[in-house]
């Protein structure tokens, strides 16, 4: 492959062409479709299943699962932001994004297949510390595919008037992927064992990675950002060039203050349903997957045509009023059937704010740094988000919550506050919205 560097911007660079087409060619959309699913299932999975198989295959040591989360989420953070830096100055002859996406697939398909094998290794130490790196390897080959050039590249093919219909239908993939990880891995894994269940969703991102990124176009191309790589790194975290972006970062705190008040309660859920309802499991993985149905996966086009007909900020605010309503009255509720209406409301409004911040964000990201600040929205609701929130819910939980002993050990069950909580503190996220203008 032969691949050049731009350090230094040239002179005569090519300006963007923005798409004036509302209409994705369809190999763009089956392209986006396959990345987009098959990312949202390897994500999922490392976020649930990598934990619980440390914890039953190697050893069930808490403080070892909470080092490989925190190196995760540093890991992903950092190539989201140096590798989206990247993918804005690579120059080969296949595009910008395109190699960074076929590559980062193939090696995250790659490294799911290798994570179990870490369980093979003695001292146990050794195979801890395997199974983190295959981890952190793990994230920064999807971090780098899929946080930033997939990212960037959706926002290099689309335009503000079909920008918030393409994010709703990788929202849907999103749901359709969370589905089957929580609702078919159980019974893969009871079935056929873990590593069989590791071989397949590897071999899954691995296929249709290759497919998807095979299918991308790259039909134009940005500019290229001025000054040398590190500048450009260096660049981002100056006062002027916050003030320059200042809108984008009033969102992205939003994002991050919205983030921060979902992990509050989501870390929570089953948990809630299981022991504080006395919800059987059969009936919550119901509830779930009724809620997801309906407010995910059949809702999320109709809020991605409604983010592009009315505009981002209008649907986004109106989001968080009814999240808060849905989380409060949920917390209200014990019998199933308005359980599942008040389930399917806050997962809705949860749908359009991720649709509505997601092509908004996407609109203001500079045409120069797409990559690079596709990056930047990893760190406000990753980063940020997931410390912020679950600190939060843990004190709610042990702090007002019921003492229990289950299984002989001591514990809290989380009571409905975590979700009145939460759905005061989404609104929080309003207050920077109000100062962010709207093209």
């Amino acid at each position: 492959m032969r691949i050049r560097l731009y350090f230094n911007h040239p002179k005569g660079a090519a300006m963007t062409v923005e798409p004036t087409n509302s209409t994705l060619p369809r190999r763009v959309w089956i392209a986006l479709i396959l990345l987009g699913f098959s990312g949202q299932l390897a994500w999922g999975v490392e976020n649930q299943f990598f934990n619980t198989f440390m914890y039953d295959n190697i050893a069930p040591n808490p403080q070892a699962i909470s080092w490989m989360v925190a190196a995760s989420a540093v890991t992903a953070t950092l190539t989201s932001i140096f590798m989206g830096a990247l993918s804005d100055r690579l120059h080969t002859r296949w595009g910008k994004r395109k190699p960074l996406i076929l590559i980062g697939y193939l090696m995250w398909g790659v490294f799911t297949v290798a994570f179990p094998s870490a369980a093979f290794l003695r001292p146990v130490g050794l195979a801890f510390g395997m199974a983190i790196l295959f981890d952190c390897l793990m994230t920064f080959f999807g971090s780098t595919a899929n946080d930033a050039a997939l990212n960037a590249y959706i926002t290099d093919v689309t335009n503000n008037e079909n920008r918030g219909r393409v994010v709703g239908v990788m929202e849907i993939m999103t749901w359709i992927a969370i589905l089957i990880v929580y609702g078919g891995a159980g019974l893969i894994i009871e079935a056929w064992g873990y590593f069989a269940f590791f071989y397949l969703i590897g071999g899954l991102v691995f296929v249709m990675g290759l497919i998807g990124g095979s299918l991308i176009n790259e039909p134009h191309e940005p500019p290229l950002p001025k000054g040398s790589y590190w500048a450009q790194i260096a660049d981002a975290f100056q006062v002027k060039t916050l003030r320059e972006n200042r809108n984008l970062f009033l969102l992205l705190f939003g994002m991050g203050l919205y983030g921060a008040a979902e992990q509050i309660f989501f870390p929570y859920i089953i948990i809630y349903l299981n022991h504080y309802l006395k919800v059987p499991t059969l009936q919550a993985s119901l509830l779930i997957f009724i809620a997801i149905f309906v407010g995910g996966i059949l809702l999320a086009y109709p809020f991605g045509l409604l983010t592009d007909r009315i505009g981002r900020k209008k649907v986004a605010l109106g989001a968080l009023v009814l999240k808060m309503i849905g989380l409060v009255a949920f917390s209200l509720m014990t019998a199933f059937v308005p359980l599942a209406f008040t389930a399917i409301l806050w997962l809705a409004a949860m749908s359009a704010w991720m649709i509505a911040t997601g092509a908004w964000s996407k609109d203001m990201f500079p045409a120069d740094k797409r990559g690079q600040f596709a990056g930047f929205v990893i760190v406000f609701t990753v980063a940020f988000s997931m410390v912020l929130g679950p600190l939060i819910g843990g004190w709610l939980a042990t702090a007002f919550g019921i003492p229990t002993v289950i299984d002989g050990q001591p514990g809290f069950i989380p009571t409905p506050l975590i979700f009145q909580v939460a759905g005061v503190a989404t609104l929080v996220a309003a207050i920077p919205l109000f100062w962010v203008k709207e093209n």
